[in-house]
């Protein structure tokens, strides 16, 4: 059985597969000793592998090592099975490198845009000859709340809740449409430039906003929450 984790800005994911089928997540705050001892106590764990965005420091690396049979650590030396174009793959976040290697997993040999939406946006694009050619960083949901707030002296912190007008008539359907319009605008423009270039091209949704975007968007769309999860195990069979 293969263990994967996930550091990401906010929390720690944990998957574990038999073979390509994800048999459990879980998600914790932070991920300790205690916690790997249990993990590896109730299942059979042959090898792990590790991607972070923030500092590893922050998880039990060396308890993991000395658990796991194989273990991997994902950095830009890591073997994938995609072709990297990034033109400075020394700074490219593993979590989207990992996340376009689920998708192109899940549906090999086709033109592939992965949005990742979680604390910030990522859009990379994957060609169907297996090539991460690089994509776009922007701020997630919560940050451009968050943001509006923080930089005014007058706008309220508003949650993405109940329906979106296409335009507010009130200051709080005002900021809510605006964030959320400008991001589904943005991922349609995206579809609408790149499509021509990339003919059949799918649109893979994940992260934490996936589902709220989900029916927004018109274009036929996949959605996993897990595929940055489905990546580090696609990862980690081609190097164990």
């Amino acid at each position: 059985m293969n263990l994967t984790i996930d550091q990401g800005n906010t929390a720690v994911k944990v998957g574990l597969f038999d073979g390509d089928n994800l048999v459990q997540c879980k998600r914790y705050s932070s991920l300790s000793v205690a916690d790997l001892e249990q993990l590896f106590a109730e299942y059979p764990v042959k090898a792990a592998i590790v991607s972070s965005v923030g500092n590893l420091t922050k998880l039990p690396i060396d308890a993991l090592e000395r658990m796991a049979p194989k273990f991997v650590r994902l950095s830009s030396e890591t073997p994938i099975p995609l072709v990297n174009k990034y033109g400075t793959p020394k700074t490219l976040g593993v979590d989207r490198l990992a996340s376009c290697v689920g998708a192109n997993a899940l549906l090999p040999e086709t033109n592939l845009l992965v949005v990742d939406m979680g604390t910030c946006i990522t859009i990379d694009v994957v060609t169907a000859a297996g090539e991460f050619l690089g994509g776009n960083i922007s701020p997630g949901m919560a940050m451009r709340f968050k943001a509006l707030n923080q930089f005014t002296n007058a706008l309220p912190l508003v949650e993405p809740t109940g329906s979106v007008p296409l335009y507010g008539n009130n200051t709080r359907d005002a900021i809510l449409a605006g964030v959320v319009q400008a991001i589904t605008f943005e991922l349609e423009g995206y579809l609408r430039n790149l499509m021509p270039l990339y003919p059949n091209l799918s649109l893979y949704l994940t992260g934490g906003d996936a589902f709220f975007f989900e029916k927004r968007l018109k274009s036929s769309i996949f959605v996993n929450p897990n595929l940055l999860l489905v990546g580090l195990n696609r990862i980690l069979q081609l190097n164990a």
